[in-house]
């Protein structure tokens, strides 16, 4: 079951009495524990009904002593467990999960872990509750997965907006979601995010950016590549080249893979490549402009620079200087 799911089931008071919510994403985590806690009580119930704990304190009798106490004048109460990972002794709270009240929610937060599903524990989450398991979001979902988020607050986005944004910050999706709060109030009657919105409010430069320069490089523009690297240079926080080679080398190994591909179907290649169909024709036009020979020189040149970069096999050069070298080569 999704986070969506369960809060969805909330609204239609449809309640289940343990919720254990684990794994790799914190945001859809903390997305459920912060609905229950806002919004599962009324606020005149939540002083007697509703107890927070935080697994680095905690003591596990505390909890089950909490989740065994009856709702005072109301139909139920929540027990919310926090940083579940960080409480010593977490396994005695299995006599609790075997016989649950019904009248409590017991919601536990278990970030960056997984219980075993082999274990006992497991089978009884599963059988007694829900058990929410999340995953990192991969890279070629995060255009979709973004577009939906702005949906659900009325708004929409241009493309290279989107690419800006998500080249920048990544699979961050707390930080995702924060940046949107941000815009969306800055944004005032307005309901389209623009590239000027993502510089002005995000703080990254629509014109310097790590994708204006793989633009660049894509249709072989020297003097775009070389202003861009200028502004890296005088903006050194911007985008160090520890983090500008791997993301070119990471663009030009999958337009490397389109080569093999039998099919040059844009929705085949973007699947094969594990790309958002948002953004599959740079790779198709790199293609064109290198061909085969020409990106598997890049992709050589970028490894060299790349260790170069970080002091291998290179004599003392400014990082600017080094990608201003890698550029003239590639080009």
């Amino acid at each position: 079951m999704s986070a969506e799911q369960i809060i969805r089931d909330w609204k239609k008071k449809i309640y289940k009495p343990i919720y254990w919510l684990e794994g790799e994403e914190p945001f859809f985590i903390n997305q459920v524990m912060d609905y229950a806690e806002a919004n599962l009580l009324p606020e005149s119930e939540k002083a007697f009904n509703q107890s927070v704990f935080y697994g680095k304190d905690a003591d596990w009798t505390a909890v089950i002593n909490a989740c065994r106490r009856y709702p005072m004048f109301a139909e139920r109460q929540v027990v919310l467990l926090k940083e579940a990972q960080q409480m010593r002794d977490i396994g005695k709270l299995e006599s609790y999960i075997q016989q649950p009240l019904e009248s409590t929610l017991f919601i536990v937060s278990y970030k960056d872990k997984k219980v075993d599903g082999r274990s006992k524990l497991a089978k009884m989450l599963k059988e007694k509750g829900e058990l929410l398991s999340t995953k990192k979001i991969y890279e070629s979902n995060l255009p979709e997965w973004v577009t939906d988020l702005l949906q659900t607050r009325g708004l929409t986005i241009n493309q290279k907006a989107l690419k800006l944004l998500i080249d920048h910050i990544g699979n961050d999706l707390i930080r995702i979601n924060s940046e949107i709060d941000k815009l969306s109030i800055n944004l005032g009657q307005r309901k389209t995010i623009s590239e000027d919105d993502i510089e002005t409010f995000v703080g990254i430069s629509k014109e310097y950016n790590v994708y204006e320069l793989q633009n660049a490089l894509i249709k072989k523009d020297l003097a775009k590549a070389f202003r861009i690297v200028q502004y890296f240079e005088s903006n050194p926080k911007a985008a160090p080249i520890q983090l500008v080679l791997p993301a070119l080398y990471n663009f030009f190994s999958k337009v490397y893979m389109l080569f093999g591909l039998p099919s040059k179907d844009e929705k085949v290649a973007a699947s094969a490549l594990a790309v958002s169909p948002y953004f599959i024709k740079d790779y198709f036009t790199a293609a064109n402009y290198y061909g085969l020979s020409g990106i598997e020189s890049a992709l050589l040149l970028l490894h060299q620079y790349n260790l170069k970069g970080i002091g291998v096999n290179s004599v003392a050069m400014e990082d600017a200087s080094l990608m201003k070298e890698l550029i003239v080569k590639m080009i």
